[in-house]
Formats: C-alpha cells, structure tokens, sequence
C-alpha cells in the first residue's frame, strides 16, 4: 500500500512554488486558488519573505494549495484505482481532505481561509508559540512540558513532541530541558493545537453549514487519532476539533504501518514528514516532491502500486 502524506505549517521557504509556475496551467489554478484563500498565492509562492510567509494567515493557505497543485501533477490515475491511505499533518489534513473528495478544493480554501484567519487572531490575543521537544525518554519528556505549564501539541513521533504555550512556558522549557533531550523553538506565530485557539474552532463550527462534505474516495486518516474516518461529516468534524487539540502523526504513522504501507509519497512543500517517516516507518520507500523535478520519481512509486491493484483483482 502507498501512502500520500501533506506537510503542515512551517514546511514552506521563500520561492518554493517558482518552479512550478514553469508546468502547464499551474499559474491559473494558484490565481483560481487565491481568490478562494482570498490572498495572493503566486507573490506568496514566489517573491513574498520568509517573514511574510510565517505569518498564519499565509501561511495555511499557500501549504494547501501548493499540496493541490503537486497532487494533480503527479496523479494521471484516479487515486481510487491506487491501493492508496492519504493523510495530512495539522493543515495539511485539510489539502488530504481535498485529495480524497472529502472537501472539494473550493470548500478546502475556504475553510483553510477562516481557519488561517482565525488562528492568526488568536494567537495575536496573547504571545504564543511552540517549541519541538527532541530526544530524552517520552514519560519525561511529557513531565516537562506540563511542569513548565506547556501541552504537548504535536506528538510527532516517539523521539519528537512539540510543546506549546505562551512564550514565558517555552522560556521555562528551553531553560529547564528534559534528560538527553534539545529543546528548538519553532518559527510559528501561535500555540496551535492546544486551548489558545478555542476562538478558531468556534469560527469554523460556524462556516461548517456552507461546506458540502462528502464520504472519502480512498482511506483518509484522521490527526486525532490515526484512524480512517468513517464519513465526510466525520471528517469535517475532525478537521474543526483537531486546531484545539494535539496532533498524533505518531498515530498515524502507526496505522499506516499496520495497513502495510511500503511507499510514501509527501507533496510539496515536502521534507518533514519523510523524515520522520524513515526514522519511524522501518524499510518504507519514500520521495519528497519538493519541485517538479522529483514528479518522476514519485510516479514510479505510484505506478508499483497501481499495478498491485491491477494484480489483486
């Protein structure tokens, strides 16, 4: 089985979308896109800071539809031809939404729209951030991050938790780090997923009626606790709960491994989640599509699986 993973906030780098301006209609699908996500895509894409790019608000949606623009370069097949599990890290769970039919890519920019909005407001409420735990032994590790008034945010993988809190907790952390383990604040704006951005789920409980959800096409799973979602609205309903709550790629990992997956796949902006995955996700192949560069590598991992399916009939 294959998986196709999409990254979350902080994957992205100034300039990263430049190069696939150079393929065929992707100029008119970011245009198409930034009207929905209501910024301008293409500068944010190709010419926007790293500052700028940092910032929640841009942040999420670029993420989102630069994972839209990878996936319909690489997919020539219908993803439900593929012996295929797709999931997606924090807002990457929102381009996985779109990849498997949950959400239609309008619906998916206009809640990534609200959302980003919406984080970005709360976390402008009180300063907060995060900060990623690595190494040391997991009991301890969770000890410190709530002795310094911390919640574990993203549970990533056995030797990586983020913390987040108000910057005077993450103070309190790197000053106070867990046995054998670093502590590295992260470049993000906001304690996502913990209680500081309550005022980010209400706003997206309240756009849920406007969204038209629909029964995944192939397993999708969920960021709260690595299992498949049973329907669209389950779905939606996860995606809306999971900004106030941690996220266990940890578990996702796990089920992926349970179902077999032997080939990875991460859309851009790719990197992260392979990492983890060849630390966490022993003898698994995988490719970061970064540009369109790595498109044919990543098709021939996709075209070993699609003949499985044919295989297996």
């Amino acid at each position: 089985m294959l998986a196709i993973v999409c990254p979350g906030q902080g994957s992205q780098t100034p300039g990263f979308l430049s190069p696939w301006l150079e393929r065929p209609g992707v100029e008119e699908r970011l245009a198409s896109l930034s009207e929905a996500a209501g910024i301008d895509l293409l500068a944010h894409g190709t010419t926007s800071d790293a500052e700028t790019i940092k910032d929640t608000a841009v942040a999420q949606p670029l993420i989102v539809a630069a994972g839209l623009v990878a996936a319909e370069a690489l997919l020539d097949v219908p993803l439900e031809s593929l012996q295929v599990v797709v999931a997606g890290h924090s807002v990457g769970e929102i381009t996985a939404a779109a990849l498997t039919g949950t959400l239609s890519s309008q619906d998916a920019m206009a809640f990534v729209r609200v959302r980003a909005n919406t984080m970005a407001d709360a976390a402008a409420a009180t300063p907060t951030g995060m900060a990623a735990v690595v190494g040391g032994d997991p009991e301890e590790v969770l000890a410190a991050i709530a002795a310094a008034g911390l919640a574990p945010a993203n549970m990533n993988s056995k030797g990586q938790t983020v913390a987040a809190g108000t910057m005077e907790q993450i103070a309190a952390l790197v000053a106070a780090p867990p046995a054998k383990a670093r502590v590295i604040p992260l470049q993000v704006a906001g304690a996502f997923h913990t209680h500081h951005m309550a005022p980010a789920v209400s706003a997206l409980e309240a756009l849920a009626p406007s969204l038209s959800p629909h029964a995944p096409k192939v397993p999708l799973l969920s960021n709260y606790d690595g299992a498949v979602v049973p329907s669209g609205k389950a779905a939606l309903e996860s995606l809306i709960a999971q900004v106030s709550r941690p996220v266990r790629w940890d578990l996702c990992m796990e089920t992926m491994s349970a179902m077999g997956v032997t080939g990875l796949i991460e859309l851009t902006p790719a990197g992260t989640l392979t990492g983890l995955a060849k630390r966490g996700m022993s003898g698994v192949a995988t490719v970061a599509v970064k540009t369109p560069d790595d498109l044919e590598a990543a098709k021939r991992l996709l075209s070993g699986h699609a003949q499985q399916t044919e295989d297996s009939k």
